[in-house]
């Protein structure tokens, strides 16, 4: 009995906790996603949590969709040129690399330029659509950048695809774990040489609350 109750508190916690874990919606009239975010990058989670609930976001577009590769949106680099002056919103913030995230299909990452210490913008976002790599892909990859798949990473980049160049470069802080059809959509749109949608790309986001996490989980 004592084993049984045991094993119970365990199962509700385990279902507490990831229901604890922030998750935000994402609208745009093409289709909606639900977005985890990761703990292991506290940082950028929080400000783009901030961000959110001030609907900063709710005022921007997808202005750059480039199938194959990314899905951008938030603030375009012209907002961040040198001598310009950033709104209080707008700046630039330490990375988070973490060698347990990684560019696969469907994650959410923080633009920047090509600063030397790779600090991200803190209004720019992207979600990886990619494509799929071999294990000669992957270790030429690893080579040039000096890193280490695992195993899991080498599977998801052969099956699922992803951007594997971007790994330990641009901090990723979440992915999609509902919808993960709508970066097909977005990406089906027409847009210039330049990947500038002919029409505009709105989005609406929002912070689920733990009821609607477990409503739209279901």
């Amino acid at each position: 009995m004592k084993r049984t109750i045991t094993l119970l508190a365990i199962a509700v916690l385990a279902i507490t906790n990831a229901f604890a874990q922030q998750f935000v919606k994402i609208e745009t009239a093409q289709g909606s996603c639900i977005v985890k975010l990761y703990d292991k990058t506290p940082v950028h989670r929080d400000n783009f949590i901030r961000l959110v609930k001030g609907h900063y976001f709710d005022a921007t577009t997808f202005n750059r969709i480039l199938k194959g590769f990314v899905i951008q949106g938030g603030d375009p680099d012209s907002l961040y040129n040198k001598g310009k002056k950033l709104n209080p919103e707008q700046k630039w913030i330490k990375p988070e690399f973490n060698t347990a995230l990684y560019h696969k299909r469907g994650v959410l990452a923080m633009g920047r330029d090509n600063n030397a210490a790779k600090e991200s913008f803190t209004t720019q976002i992207y979600f990886v659509d990619g494509k799929t790599w071999t294990d000669a892909q992957l270790d030429a990859t690893e080579q040039k950048l000096n890193i280490k798949f695992t195993d899991a990473q080498r599977t998801a980049y052969k099956t699922i695809g992803g951007t594997p160049f971007l790994d330990q470069n641009y901090t990723v802080f979440g992915e999609i774990v509902k919808g993960i059809d709508w970066i097909d959509k977005v990406t089906a749109l027409k847009v210039n040489k330049d990947g500038n949608p002919d029409s505009e790309v709105w989005m609406k986001v929002r912070v689920l609350t733990p009821k609607e996490v477990k409503d739209e989980l279901r």
